[in-house]
């Protein structure tokens, strides 16, 4: 990075300081991960010059020859890996992608029927504080308060009263399968179309250890980092009937030219993930959550529906006595990255919820195991247990970043 260091050396140090904090903390964000080098090094390209307006073959500039096979190749790989009829990856990000879904498909006004954001769903699910609440009637279900599970017939009922003109399925902080051939039934019987964001468990899709949403929804959202370890982009599976609209609703419908250096990165990463290697790193990923939730089940924590299937846990904290602010402050401080989330039912407000969100994909992809994950789960309880005591937290983090030198992260050389 010798430019950046010579022209802004301030942007430089912080550059830097962030590289050693990715190295130095055990990083639990459900939505975050380490690239490869491959990847990281295709976001930072010269394809970053190029401006490309419209779809490979119909351009609205000249001298495409080469983004045009670059966003073709991103396409045919996403569309083998997942097995979709119908791939655009040209959405800047997760919450775009659902936005031009939308568009595609409904009008002002229209009622959609989603997850409620404090249930695991996400802003763009119907949440009030969202565009997608605003310009749209959302009705929202519920998590079964005694299980914290999906209620199918509860949403069933709601379906079938309401007449959604679109469910969403999918999540932000549910840490089980989702019966995706239910939700299918639902929409059928209720007349409505059926969209799936899969941002979260995409990579455990792409690694076979996560049930597939393609053969059930109309329509699939899905963001290219979190579990699918590619660049902060997103893109859009559907069936091959809708896939004109789509492609309206993304260009020009929403957005301009695509970041073709983000399309490249995304090659890559499709290419990464049809790998043995990669396979085995979505079952490790699993592997690693349920040591997690069995760890800190044992240390008297309280997981929302009792423990995983996925990448994620959801730990309700009210018996801790803590709030899940404080909570992650603390862990952040003994070198532990965590989110403080809502939990159902939550009777805290989202500003300090009662839960905290962990998740284990980039700990994975550092190398980490059954036994780490183990002595994760200890820290944590050290953490939660006595979040005042700050010489405990400061011993932690020196010992969390002593752990952490033994298991280099991709992409980065320390």
């Amino acid at each position: 990075m010798e430019a950046i260091k010579s022209t802004d050396s301030e942007i430089f140090g912080l550059i830097r300081r962030e590289e050693q904090r990715q190295c130095d903390k055990i990083r639990l964000i459900a939505s975050e991960n380490y690239v490869s080098a491959a990847v990281l090094q295709a976001t930072g390209t010269i394809l970053t010059n190029k401006y490309s307006e419209g779809y490979a073959g119909k351009r609205y500039y000249e001298g495409q020859q080469i983004i045009d096979q670059i966003e073709c190749l991103a396409i045919e790989r996403a569309r083998a890996l997942f097995g979709a009829e119908h791939v655009n990856v040209q959405p800047y990000s997760g919450s775009p992608a659902n936005m031009a879904v939308y568009l595609a498909f409904l009008n002002p006004g229209d009622t959609i029927l989603g997850m409620a954001l404090p249930h695991g769903g996400h802003l763009t699910h119907g949440a009030k504080v969202s565009i997608s609440g605003k310009y749209f009637q959302a009705e929202s279900y519920e998590l079964n308060r005694e299980t914290g599970l999906i209620d199918y017939d509860a949403i069933r009922e709601k379906a079938l009263s309401c007449r959604p003109k679109m469910v969403i399925a999918g999540h932000s902080a549910y840490p089980r399968h989702i019966d995706f051939a239910r939700f299918r039934a639902i929409a059928d019987e209720c007349g409505a179309l059926l969209m799936i964001d899969m941002a979260h468990f995409a990579g455990l899709v792409a690694g076979g250890v996560h049930p597939s949403p393609i053969p059930f929804a109309d329509v699939v959202t899905t963001t290219t980092h979190k579990s699918l370890r590619g660049p902060r982009g997103a893109m859009i599976l559907c069936k091959e009937q809708f896939g004109e609209a789509i492609d309206k609703a993304v260009f020009p419908g929403l957005q301009g030219g695509p970041h073709n250096h983000t399309t490249a990165a995304m090659a890559v990463a499709f290419k990464e993930a049809d790998s043995e290697e990669f396979r085995n790193y979505a079952r490790q990923v699993v592997e690693n959550g349920r040591t997690l939730a069995e760890t800190l089940h044992s240390n008297g924590f309280d997981l929302i529906t009792g423990g995983t299937d996925n990448h994620l846990l959801l730990v309700d904290l009210t018996s801790k006595n803590i709030g899940g602010k404080p909570a992650a402050k603390a862990l952040d401080q003994a070198g532990i990255v965590v989110n403080y989330n809502a939990i159902p039912f939550d009777p805290r407000k989202p500003g300090n919820p009662s839960g905290i969100r962990l998740g284990t994909a980039a700990v994975t992809s550092r190398g980490f195991g059954e036994r780490e994950m183990t002595q994760v789960g200890e820290w944590i309880n050290a953490v939660v247990s006595d979040p005042e005591n700050q010489s405990l937290l400061a011993d932690i983090a020196e010992n969390v970043a002593d752990y952490c030198r033994d298991y280099p992260p991709p992409g980065i050389n320390v």
